[in-house]
């Protein structure tokens, strides 16, 4: 029951925040922090994830070739479809759901606890889209950008470690990169990393924002933000490679 109720109140929730902002000057100034904020100050633990995934991916590949008959070029292959298939869009979502997630919820819980937020709603400021639209509009804005980012590192990750190896030649792993290439399979990464991008936003602000107590509630309205999010981007990923790879 309490699932139920939880759902409801956030997709009215969500009717509130998508309202048109009163003052699209304000608006624009809270949309660049927060794209600073959500997305660039995300970039370093972006590119060290992505280098060094890339690299383990095709290390593992290249370990786990024994078939004489797989030719060498497979580890670029499965190292790109591997790359922006699953990793750069679904995995990097998992971990900034902890990153990005955690801290929008700690960030309006405690506006909500210490009524900085009752402060704004008497002032006649609709809180909820003040707070949360730009939040969102700058994850589904940036997140592209770093899921592109993600998936260029990770692949010159993989080239790195491949070759400083002495497992394959550049000529050979960029071949593997280019076999059978599908450009279709970008824009899938680029429209999960969007669908991500919202649930991590939206179900991190709705914990905090409802959050009632004192600092401990914080912190478990973090923690639930964190693990919901997470659940939902699976669920999501499921549904999405069914719709649009099957």
């Amino acid at each position: 029951m309490k699932v139920l109720v939880n759902i409801g109140k956030y997709f009215l929730m969500l009717s509130i925040v998508f309202s048109k902002p009163e003052k699209w000057r304000i608006f624009r100034v809270r949309l660049l922090n927060e794209i600073e904020t959500i997305g660039i100050k995300s970039l370093p633990i972006v590119t060290i994830l992505s280098v060094f995934m890339g690299a383990v991916i095709s290390l593992q590949t290249a370990a786990n070739m024994d078939s004489p008959l797989l030719p060498e070029y497979t580890i670029g292959f499965i190292t790109r479809s591997s790359t922006i298939l699953e990793f750069s869009p679904t995995i990097l979502s998992l971990i900034l759901a902890g990153k990005i997630g955690s801290n929008i919820a700690s960030e309006i819980g405690t506006m909500r606890v210490t009524e900085q937020i009752d402060a704004l709603e008497t002032m006649g400021v609709n809180s909820l889209s003040y707070l949360v639209l730009p939040k969102i509009t700058a994850a589904v804005l940036f997140f592209p950008i770093m899921t592109i980012f993600s998936i260029g590192l990770s692949l010159i990750g993989g080239w790195i470690a491949i070759v400083s190896s002495n497992l394959s030649t550049t000529e050979t792993y960029v071949f593997g990169l280019r076999s059978f290439f599908v450009l279709g399979n970008i824009g899938y990464a680029l429209i999960k990393t969007v669908v991500f991008a919202f649930v991590i936003v939206s179900v991190s602000s709705f914990y905090g924002y409802y959050t009632k107590g004192g600092a401990l509630d914080v912190g478990r309205s973090s923690t639930q933000a964190v693990v919901i999010s997470s659940i939902v981007i699976l669920i999501c990923n499921f549904f999405l490679t069914q719709m649009i790879l099957l």
